[in-house]
C-alpha cells in the first residue's frame, strides 16, 4: 500500500508562494529532485499541475541539473485532479469530479510515496482521511498573504522528525495525531 505525502516549501508564517519564496538553495534543491526520483508518483490540482508543466518540454537556458529534474519528473507518473482541464501531459491521467475514489484505488494498488502537488487538493485528501504524512519545509521569509500551506482546517498533527535541509530551511514531518 502506498504512503499520500502533502509536503511543500513554505514561508515562516505558513504561505506557499513559490514565486514570493523564490528558488531554493542548491541543497534542498537537490533534496527535492532525490525525493522526486525516489516516488512513485504524483497527485497534482490543477493549477500546481500547470505550474509544473513547465517541465514538460525543454528551455534553452536550462543547466545540466535543470535537465537532471526535468528527466526524472517526466518519467513519473502523475495523476491530475481537475473538472477545467481536457487534456493533460505525457505520462499524465486526467481525474474527474471522482477522484476520492480513484485516489484510495491507486493507494492500495500501488506501492511507495505518492506525493500530493497542491494546498486545495491536500484539503480535500485530508478531510478524507488519506494523507499519512505531511513535510513542512520552512524557508526563512515572511510572505504576510497568500495560498497557506493548511488550505482548510488544521488537522490535529503529531510531531515525528525534524530536520535542517541544506543552507535555509527547516523540515517538519508530521502524521495525523
Amino acid at each position: 500500500m502506498a504512503k499520500i505525502v502533502f509536503g511543500l516549501q513554505q514561508s515562516l508564517d505558513g504561505y506557499v508562494d513559490h514565486m514570493v519564496l523564490g528558488p531554493p538553495g542548491p541543497m534542498l534543491s537537490r533534496h527535492f529532485w532525490e525525493l522526486v526520483r525516489g516516488m512513485t508518483g504524483t497527485v497534482y490540482g490543477r493549477r500546481m499541475y500547470e505550474i509544473m508543466r513547465y517541465w514538460d518540454e525543454d528551455h534553452s537556458d536550462w543547466d545540466a541539473q535543470d535537465r537532471e529534474f526535468a528527466d526524472v519528473w517526466r518519467s513519473k507518473p502523475k495523476w491530475v485532479v481537475s473538472r477545467s482541464l481536457e487534456s493533460v501531459g505525457p505520462n499524465a491521467t486526467l481525474i474527474g469530479d471522482k477522484f476520492e475514489a480513484e485516489i484510495r484505488a491507486l493507494k492500495s494498488r500501488l506501492d511507495g510515496e505518492i506525493h500530493v502537488g497542491g494546498p486545495h487538493l491536500a484539503r480535500s485528501l485530508t478531510d478524507w482521511g488519506l494523507i499519512d504524512e505531511y513535510r513542512l519545509y520552512f524557508r526563512p521569509v515572511v510572505v504576510g498573504g497568500g495560498t497557506p500551506f493548511f488550505a482548510g482546517p488544521r488537522p490535529p498533527l503529531r510531531l515525528v522528525a525534524n530536520d535542517l535541509i541544506g543552507e535555509d530551511a527547516v523540515r517538519l514531518t508530521c502524521v495525523p495525531a
